[in-house]
């Protein structure tokens, strides 16, 4: 199973090329399509992170939806129309598109924040105050996270 932990800051160049983690390239490793696959966060002012096979999982899942709904028209046009495929130079770095740094409001650096089978990427001040909402939000709501039991 990919997962990314962490959170890592690197600089983004004057061309919008921004070093992957390592860890994050070795979670990579595996998939079919080495790099990332990139869109922007529908809920927050980040950008979505993952590898291909995460990517055809949301597509199986999407396919679930009623063929022709207007769930799954919103979410095909939310995420697949706007995923870009991000692949990885021999530098182990990407090139971030304007329109997703723009959404994300990243200008010179970039936090990627590891979020288990996925990533998002932030502008680093702007996820510093989030993760700071979100700590008290899960202190107030005193949210508890009952673990998986696996099937032999």
């Amino acid at each position: 199973m990919t997962l990314f932990l962490s959170t890592f800051i690197n600089k983004l160049d004057k061309k919008g090329r921004v070093s992957v983690p390592a860890s994050f390239r070795l979670a990579l490793s595996g998939q079919s399509f080495q790099g990332i696959v990139a869109f922007r966060s529908y809920k927050l002012p980040s950008i979505e992170g993952m590898g291909m096979d995460r990517m055809q999982r949301l597509s199986e899942s999407v396919d679930q939806l009623d063929l022709f709904s207007e769930t799954q028209d919103d979410l095909t046009a939310t995420i697949f129309a706007d995923a870009q495929l991000l692949a990885l130079d021999g530098d182990g770095r990407v090139v971030i598109p304007h329109l997703l740094l723009e959404h994300a409001h990243i200008k010179d650096a970039i936090a990627f924040v590891g979020r288990g089978a996925t990533f998002q990427l932030w502008e680093p001040k702007h996820f510093e105050a989030y993760q700071k909402e979100a700590r008290q939000r899960v202190q107030d709501n005193q949210a508890t996270l009952k673990l998986r039991v696996e099937h032999a």
